[in-house]
């Protein structure tokens, strides 16, 4: 590191977190145009007041769109994960590009995202092989073709395009998706839990996130239906709660157990909800956990599935890191496999449980891959979620074929199986390999205790920040987790995500750092972060940071 920050450079870090929080002033309208107040979204005919008054001023000569007319649920909801602190650091790498000594670092270290591919993970060979088959089937027909492609990933496209209207991957498909892929993704889920899995039950989407709005517009009629959601969380789901109109009702994590989920903890939240007039629709369970990184065990998820049925609720069951799991005693169970081992069937638990080609040891984020699994609702609703898909007429055929692919890999006799399978125990290994070393070199700064990543791509430890810190991010008008991850930008090009974005429990402070740059980068990244988390506790440090604790042991139950 050729410099650290300057006093200089603290003050831009200030001026940047007032910015950030402080969003500019509209400017004023015309003296003859009427003010508007944004009304409560509960009350029509204040909103048709309040859009008749809008048209007026935009007739006056104001601007027919402005923070004023959007729709004010958009206002309302944030999501961190591409917030204010990367914005920022897209503006310092353009600025590295332009003059590479103008900042105290040589590069960027993005740490903020599950973008595997992004930081240099390299795509498995057998998926792209049958994704460039299918799209260009002229190849099938060429000789060379079996001199650069394995036989088994020749053989596979050629089994997908069977299924596959017109074999065209540029076409349209069922608003489901590919019934022949989703039947093969049923397989899939049968093979790994050992219970029966049906295609008709499969709704492919284009990733994760457009399945969870699916749901969301299925479950929220208005402000009073909430849905139960971890805290911390990924803001995926509070996001898509706001955007729909309904109340997000959250459950706190336990750190000290490793953010364990705990049945009284839901069980507090759903009756406190219920007394304020809410009615709870459903749970989120996030699972290996993102941005905390525990893996439930198989009685916690027992638990969990027994007080869904009790409470009346729908089991809404992310997945979507289910092939990352880094410590030998946990071993990821799916909701399904766990409702049907305690003899649950379909008329006992409305149950969806999502998955994404996204994460994984794939991290194909770009191909825009998913499915959600949807069990538990009678045929009327069933036809509404169709509907609600038919409007997006279809998801990505790349995505669709990826999502079989995942479910359905090369087999034991296949020609792809052994390079597969070491291009699979390589990614996830080296996973492995990342996140203890970044959970070590977290746990042995003062100030900073830190989780075990027993799963998923992340760790989210806790800042213990001296009293003086949080005055100054006060000062800046900002989060005092925010103020830090801003500095931490600042001085290195390390790029991470303020708790505060996630949810945290009231006056602790956290950051999530991904484990996916290569491993390589991890070294620069650990040195990096140590010069400047002990300069920065050496500046602001008071007598509270003798009280700080150092390091955690703590496992999730």
């Amino acid at each position: 590191m050729r410099r650290f920050v300057t006093d200089r450079a603290r003050r831009a870090v200030s001026a940047s977190l007032r910015g950030a929080t402080r969003p500019a002033a509209p400017s004023p309208a015309p003296a003859a145009a009427p003010a508007l107040s944004r009304p409560s979204p509960s009350a029509p005919s204040a909103m048709a007041a309040y859009m008749a008054r809008a048209m007026s001023t935009s007739a006056a000569g104001t601007p027919p769109v402005s923070l004023d007319t959007i729709n004010p649920k958009v206002l309302e909801f944030k999501y961190a994960v591409r917030g204010e602190i990367v914005t920022h650091a897209q503006k310092l790498e353009q600025e590295l590009h332009k003059n590479p000594e103008s900042l105290p670092f040589d590069e960027m270290l993005y740490c903020n995202i599950g973008n595997p591919h992004s930081l240099g993970q390299q795509p498995v060979t057998f998926f792209r092989e049958v994704l460039s088959l299918c799209d260009h089937p002229a190849l099938l027909d060429k000789s060379e073709t079996h001199a650069l492609y394995s036989s088994d990933a020749i053989e596979r496209a050629w089994q997908i395009l069977e299924k596959i209207p017109g074999r065209a991957t540029g076409a349209y498909s069922h608003s489901q998706g590919v019934k022949g892929l989703r039947d093969e993704i049923a397989a899939g889920i049968a093979a790994r839990d050992g219970f029966h899995a049906s295609g008709d039950n499969i709704f492919l989407t284009d990733g994760a996130s457009p399945a969870v709005h699916m749901m969301m517009q299925l479950l929220i009629r208005s402000e009073k239906d909430g849905i139960l959601c971890p805290l911390p969380q990924y803001p995926l789901y509070s996001a898509s709660i706001a955007l729909h109109g309904g109340s997000f009702v959250p459950y706190f994590l336990d750190e000290e157990t490793g953010w364990g989920l705990e049945v009284d903890e839901l069980k507090k939240q759903v009756d406190e909800a219920r007394s304020k007039g809410i009615t709870v629709r459903a749970l989120v369970v996030i699972n290996p956990g993102n941005p905390t990184g525990q893996v439930l065990a198989e009685e916690n998820q027992k638990k969990i599935v027994e007080f869904c049925k009790n409470e009346g609720l729908v089991l809404l069951a992310d997945e979507v890191y289910q092939e990352n799991i880094y410590v030998e005693d946990k071993q990821f169970h799916s909701f399904k496999k766990i409702a049907r081992s305690m003899g649950y069937t379909d008329d006992d638990l409305p149950l969806v449980s999502f998955q994404s080609v996204s994460k994984g040891y794939y991290g194909e984020c770009g191909k825009r891959g998913g499915y959600m699994e949807v069990t538990g609702f009678n045929a009327d609703v069933r036809e509404q979620i169709y509907k609600v898909a038919s409007v997006n007429l279809c998801s990505n055929i790349s995505g669709q074929i990826l999502s079989s692919l995942i479910m359905s890999p090369p087999k034991v006799g296949d020609e792809s199986y052994e390079s597969f399978m070491v291009e699979r125990d390589g990614i996830l290994s080296s996973l492995a390999r990342r996140a203890k070393a970044l959970e070590e070199a977290f746990n042995s700064l003062e100030g900073i205790t830190c989780n075990k990543a027993e799963g998923a791509m992340y760790l989210f430890p806790r800042l213990h920040l001296p009293q003086k810190v949080i005055g100054a991010a006060q000062a800046a008008g900002a989060a005092p987790d925010a103020y830090y991850a801003l500095r931490l930008l600042q001085a290195t090009g390390i790029v991470v995500v303020p708790g505060s974005g996630f949810g945290q429990a009231p006056g602790t402070y956290h950051f999530r750092c991904t484990i996916l740059p290569q491993e390589d980068k991890i070294p620069a990244i650990i040195s990096r972060f140590k010069e400047f988390h002990e300069k920065f506790m050496e500046e602001y440090c008071d007598v509270s940071c003798d009280e700080a604790p150092t390091s955690t042991t703590t496992e999730s139950g």
